[in-house]
């Protein structure tokens, strides 16, 4: 056989192996997401430290941004934004408190998920980095990024809702408790990120668990 047709051969069958490997992929990175998505309710809703806020409110101090951050680093920008995104969501809706801002919640944890998987898998290509200096820049910028998209914009987007909800006066008090503990969320979440992330990374690639990020 001409070596042409051998390395035709070849090429398609390694071509027919990847595609076929795609819808598995995609099967896995749904039933991952839909782990951080229960992880991400279980955090926010049985391990979260409620303050209460003028306007019978309240905030949260919870890791639930820190499992939306490192479901973009190990899933992607989409599955691992999607799946922080639902679980916090559902967290708001099944809460009298939180109900009303459950459209807020999932627009600001998705954009968390899609920044810090971008950077992480477009810039530093983090799931294929075998550098272990660049694979903890990749890990650290990346959540630096979504977690500060976080702070800035969460209490934000929710300042101008709560000046139609409470009114401009409770609004600018709430602002201030809720930019606070988001910050202070945010700092916490960056440190159990790092952690976890480094921590996991050889496990899962040994347990056949790990992701290629395109």
């Amino acid at each position: 056989m001409p070596f042409n047709s051998q390395m035709k051969g070849v090429t398609s069958l390694s071509d027919s192996r990847h595609s076929a490997s795609k819808p598995k992929d995609t099967v896995r990175k749904v039933v991952f997401a839909a782990v951080f998505a229960a992880i991400t309710y279980v955090v926010f809703t049985y391990l979260s430290i409620r303050i209460p806020t003028p306007g019978a409110g309240q905030v949260s101090v919870h890791l639930g941004n820190a499992f939306v951050v490192l479901g973009a680093l190990l899933l992607g920008p989409v599955y691992g934004g999607l799946g922080g995104a639902i679980g916090l969501t559902i967290a708001d809706l099944i809460d009298p408190v939180y109900i009303v801002e459950a459209p807020i919640t999932f627009v600001i944890k998705f954009l968390i998920g899609l920044i810090t998987g971008v950077i992480a898998h477009r810039l530093f290509h983090l799931s294929t980095e075998t550098d272990r200096h660049r694979i903890f820049l990749g890990t650290l910028i990346p959540s630096i990024a979504g977690l500060a998209f976080n702070a800035i914009f969460d209490p934000l987007l929710r300042y101008w809702y709560r000046i139609l909800i409470l009114g401009k006066p409770a609004a600018e008090v709430s602002f201030a408790i809720n930019a606070a503990v988001t910050l202070l969320n945010s700092v916490v979440s960056l440190v159990v990120v790092m952690v976890l992330y480094l921590a996991l990374r050889v496990p899962l690639r040994k347990a056949g668990l790990w992701f290629r990020i395109a």
